[in-house]
């Protein structure tokens, strides 16, 4: 579970299991796309799309857009969670709860 955490948010930071359902119109979005190109090696079909499953649950089409940035560009990451902006720290918050939702389902 760790290292599934580790690998959500190692995107982000160099960043009770159910039943998640990802509307069709959804399916093979944007960060279970980012996630497979990640090149990580626990990067699989099935694992991605369970993080992209969560992130339909938890993130605007916008969030999840942002938040795909990430896996090839960490340091936008980090730059968007050292801001001062009240806009980057409410997406910071909505980011960092779906890791940790991802990291508990997505095993």
């Amino acid at each position: 579970m760790k290292s599934l955490t580790t690998f959500v948010l190692a995107a982000a930071l160099a960043v009770p299991a159910g039943v998640v359902t990802t509307p069709a119109a959804e399916a093979g979005s944007t960060i279970e796309r980012a996630c497979m190109k990640s090149n990580r090696r626990a990067a699989s079909k099935p694992l991605c799309g369970c993080i992209q499953q969560v992130a339909d649950q938890m993130l605007t089409r916008s969030d999840q857009r942002k938040a795909a940035k990430f896996f090839k560009d960490p340091h936008r990451a980090q730059e968007i969670r050292q801001s001062d902006r009240a806009s980057d720290e409410a997406f910071w918050k909505r980011y960092k709860a779906f890791g940790t939702t991802a990291g508990n389902i997505c095993q």
